[in-house]
């Protein structure tokens, strides 16, 4: 019989490890409590108030897979930038590429030389004829929604069930326990109920695509090709066949969002398992951590979009930013895609992946615990079910905001850091087996504590 987690004892634990996270990060403590003075809630970006800890950590260096906090605690980064610094942090070909470009401009709103290389890098990767820049991936997906519903017509967009797509607005929304779609809790502010923009069903559910796209009004279909932000969800066998197939026999447009899943190998998801999608976005770690996206088209595309475009209004017609394909962001992605992003990297990151993912594994079979461990290339999540689930709905239904606090809390006293608000690692070539060793023997200890 499984194990179930001591609930009455988890609220001490948590306390005694809020205690032990305050004792061991008095500066942190001390700039928290200064950055309230001058930025909302003491953090640069609204999400960063969420840690496990009553406040967040202040980083001093990083570099490789590990950082140091302002403290002196030393940390094996399994965060690595939520996927930013999948990379990890400041690879010296891209530092050295940075370092080259800087003191040669930073940004003209005029082209360079190195675009034309990435441009036939991204081409020779993805398989897609044409390229575009941006500065992150939500705008990518923002501008290639627009390219979809002027190419069509049609002004819906479909999404699946607690999918992640930055914070393009059209993307909040949900099914509520009966299936009927609603905003998603605590969207902020939306310009427009997301109801009126977009459908939204359960990811690997046939028959809700057909219907969905059969009412001929869906100018394009926005999907990773896992989901990765509510665990680790992967398409059923002949999913991604149906999704083709019907987005073509309804005149779809089928976007593919690599963000996340670019940790499958140096093409993504959509390269190792041959998609064909009319568009493919792509941000976070491209640079290396510099802020840079990139969206591609089809040939078909490229025309359609060619006789719809008024070349005297092209800089007010919503896509494009003027920081877009700066020279910084340019430079940085060649190096990434030329040293860094190889394919010898994912064979290494690959092959630690599985050592950490075989190690959470061997945990929950030690304790008969009810919870499964998925992996995608170098990324690998852990999740308080019993099953594998087949959805976001099935997904979210299993989050247990308790024991992933107590389960972050308690690796971060211990130096290592997972990625906040879910139990995801990510691992880069500087990872190195003893860290790896290192977080099962961590996650076991707590596991242990729990029972």
């Amino acid at each position: 019989m499984a194990n179930s987690v001591n609930r009455t004892n988890l609220k001490s634990l948590l306390e005694k490890e809020e205690t032990l996270f305050h004792k061991t990060h008095l500066k942190s403590f001390e700039l928290y409590q200064r950055a309230r003075k001058s930025l909302h809630g003491g953090v640069p970006m609204l999400w960063m108030i969420r840690w496990a800890g009553s406040f967040p950590v202040f980083v001093k260096e990083a570099k490789g897979a590990h950082f140091t906090d302002v403290d002196g605690n030393s940390y094996i980064d399994f965060c690595l930038g939520d996927t930013g610094a999948m990379t990890g942090h400041s690879p010296n070909a891209t530092v050295d590429a940075i370092k080259n470009q800087i003191e040669k401009g930073i940004t003209l709103m005029l082209p360079y030389e190195d675009v034309i290389w990435v441009g036939e890098e991204l081409q020779r990767r993805f398989k897609l004829p044409y390229w575009q820049f941006a500065l992150t991936a939500t705008d990518a997906n923002r501008f290639v929604l627009r390219m979809s519903r002027l190419l069509t017509g049609r002004q819906k967009i479909l999404v699946f069930n607690y999918c992640y797509h930055g914070s393009v607005d059209e993307t909040f929304i949900t099914l509520d326990e009966e299936g009927t779609p609603m905003s998603r809790p605590n969207n902020m502010g939306p310009q427009v109920d997301p109801r009126e923009t977009t459908k939204v069903i359960e990811f690997n559910d046939i028959a809700a695509l057909e219907t969905a796209l059969s009412a001929r009004d869906v100018a394009a279909v926005l999907a990773e090709p896992v989901m990765t932000n509510i665990g680790i969800i992967h398409p059923q066998k002949g999913y991604h066949d149906s999704l083709r197939e019907m987005t073509r026999k309804y005149g779809t447009c089928l976007i593919i969002d690599e963000t996340h899943t670019i940790c499958t190998s140096p093409g993504g998801y959509t390269a190792s398992f041959d998609l064909q999608p009319d568009f493919l976005t792509l941000g976070k770690p491209l640079a290396s951590g510099v802020p840079a996206a990139v969206y591609g088209f089809t040939e078909e595309i490229s025309q359609a979009f060619a006789k719809k475009l008024n070349v005297d209004d092209a800089d007010v017609g919503g896509i494009g930013g003027t920081l877009a394909g700066n020279a910084l962001s340019i430079a940085a992605m060649k190096a990434t895609l030329q040293n860094v992003l190889t394919e010898e990297f994912y064979t290494k990151a690959i092959a630690l992946q599985e050592k950490f993912t075989a190690g959470v594994e061997s945990v929950i079979q030690e304790f008969e615990l009810p919870w499964i461990v998925k992996q995608l290339g170098n990324r690998s999540e852990y999740w308080f079910r019993p099953t594998p689930p087949k959805n976001g709905g099935e997904a979210h239904a299993a989050i247990d905001h308790e024991l992933d606090r107590y389960m972050h809390l308690y690796t971060l006293n211990r130096g290592i850091l997972m990625t906040p608000f879910h139990n995801m690692a990510l691992i880069s070539p500087e990872t190195t087996e003893e860290d790896v060793n290192y977080h099962t023997k961590t996650f076991r200890e707590a596991v242990e504590s729990l029972m």
